[in-house]
């Protein structure tokens, strides 16, 4: 099952089990079966600590419960837990086993607060990069808290249960039997939500906080590299953040970024903050800025108000929002989203197995989509806005290669239909040399046209450009006296995660140079 250096690389980690656990299987005849009895026979026998049975009754077949013994611990994988979830099982073994997680305690001790009985369900596919933060966070939490249980199934194992949930994109999450949540979140986030006192606390310990020198809103590549060469000169530097890592997060690979052949999205923002925390910077993650307040006089102080009411203050400002995914903005796409219309092929793509789709966008990121999804689902069809295709002329060529991908150029999407089952059942585009009014049938479709800069709250007070990014100079300084910005909320051409770091470093150098002269 196992191939011998992943053999190898379980047996290291299995050797840190500390306690004794059970491993519960629910099987029958089907090859899924047998592929799980071998997974689980494979770990069983690396380690002396493990038992096995293979009489569990559960009702999803096939599937295994992991139980450290003489607790009521209940953490079920209804999945062959490998791809991207192969860390996702490592780690729910060793923490089952007693191996303390990388987790700080104050994180842990909230989750032991949760005085209620919940009982978790989270949907995942084995190629989304996406699901592993949520089934980890989700998989600690019914391991160090008994009264909260954890299922982790896989949608593409389980098609007929997903379909009957109408679960059109993963990960997502049920809570004793009623949707919860979508998309990545972290412990922090999931617990936060459980929560309801929390964003009351939250914004009291926020406005204690003393004003900073150096302030930085968002904790993206700019974000944070503005944190540490803000830090290194001494300074007292606070980071406010709705997730750390940004956008990062939902990229899948990373193969241009200089000195790191390659690496993925999470591990990258995992890397960011990893590296702002060791340096003394005070990180409020999970916070939205929703107001700017420029200082009332030379030298004062620049006030950020955030979502739960709190203000935090700096003598200088650094906001490195980012920018996230375009919308088409067209009727249907709101009511389909998570229905039908999707932004993350390699999430969301093994749902579709077997199934017409659309991709819109003829860019890079479109085109590898319409590459990717061609090896999974029944059809494609690419609607491109321009008279051809924008991506590399490698890309281009691969996708017109592929029997089950057609292409539509001079293609404006004008609407997203759904059926009665309120799923998305097709498209309406308009072919712009014609004028004529086309239509494809899909039961997906994923858009990919780009990026737009998160300044809607920033409107009114300082300049922006026509296209909503914040004006910056060679310093990174804004129209506003000490404020700066930097990254792919700026100005600054090219959205890259390089460029997006540089252009964070220049903006603490440039506010630092601020905070001298003035």
């Amino acid at each position: 099952m196992l191939d011998a250096a992943l053999k190898t690389q379980l047996q290291g980690y299995l050797d840190h089990v500390k306690l004794p656990f059970e491993i519960v299987a629910t099987l029958d005849n089907s090859a899924s079966s047998d592929e799980m009895r071998e997974l689980l026979e494979e770990i069983v026998g690396m380690n002396d600590k493990i038992s096995f049975r293979a009489d569990g009754v559960d009702t999803r077949t096939p599937s295994f419960l992991l139980r450290r013994t003489g607790t009521e611990q209940s953490l079920r994988f209804a999945a062959i837990p490998l791809g991207h979830e192969f860390t996702s099982l490592v780690l729910a073994l060793l923490w089952t086993g007693g191996h303390p997680p990388k987790v700080e305690q104050a994180q842990i001790d909230a989750v032991k607060a949760l005085d209620v009985d919940l009982d978790f369900e989270i949907y995942m596919s084995l190629t989304c990069h996406n699901c592993p933060d949520v089934v980890q966070a989700l998989s600690l939490m019914s391991i160090v808290n008994p009264r909260i249980r954890t299922t982790v199934i896989d949608g593409g194992l389980f098609q007929s249960e997903v379909e009957g949930r109408d679960i059109m994109a993963v990960p997502a999450v049920w809570l004793n039997g009623q949707p919860f949540a979508s998309g990545r979140m972290s412990l922090e986030e999931i617990v936060t939500k459980l929560d309801t006192g929390a964003s009351a606390r939250d914004a009291k310990k926020l406005d204690a906080e003393e004003p900073y020198d150096m302030l930085i809103i968002g904790g993206g590549p700019a974000g944070a590299a503005a944190a540490v060469y803000a830090a290194r000169k001494g300074i007292r530097t606070g980071v406010a953040a709705e997730r750390f890592g940004g956008q990062v997060n939902d990229t899948l690979g990373i193969e241009n970024y200089i000195s790191v052949s390659v690496t993925d999205g999470p591990k990258f923002a995992a890397a960011l903050e990893g590296h702002v925390k060791d340096y003394k910077v005070d990180i409020h993650n999970l916070q939205r800025a929703e107001k700017l307040t420029p200082a009332a006089q030379p030298g004062g102080y620049v006030e950020v108000e955030l979502a739960n009411g709190a203000r935090l203050k700096g003598k200088t400002v650094i906001l490195s929002t980012g920018a996230r995914w375009r919308n088409v903005n067209v009727p249907g796409e709101a009511e389909y989203k998570n229905k039908g219309v999707a932004y993350c092929p390699h999430c969301d793509g093994p749902l579709f197995k077997g199934k017409p789709v659309a991709v819109i966008g003829g860019g890079n990121s479109g085109v590898e989509a319409a590459i990717d999804l061609a090896g999974i689902v029944k059809h494609v069809t690419l609607i491109e806005f321009g008279a051809e295709l924008r991506a590399d002329a490698v890309l281009v060529n691969k996708l017109k290669s592929l029997p089950n991908v057609t292409i539509h150029t001079n293609a404006q999407t004008t609407e997203f239909t759904g059926g009665s089952n309120g799923k998305l059942d097709g498209l309406n585009y308009t072919d712009r040399v014609s004028g004529e009014a086309r239509r494809v049938e899909v039961e997906g479709c994923f858009v990919q046209i780009g990026l737009v800069p998160n300044t809607e709250w920033l409107r009114g007070t300082l300049e922006l450009s026509k296209h909503g990014e914040i004006i910056v100079d060679a310093k990174g300084a804004t129209s506003l006296p000490g404020v700066f910005a930097a990254g792919d909320v700026t100005t600054v051409p090219f959205k890259q995660i390089i460029i997006a770091a540089g252009d964070g470093a220049k903006a603490a150098l440039g506010a630092f140079d601020y905070l001298m002269r003035n």
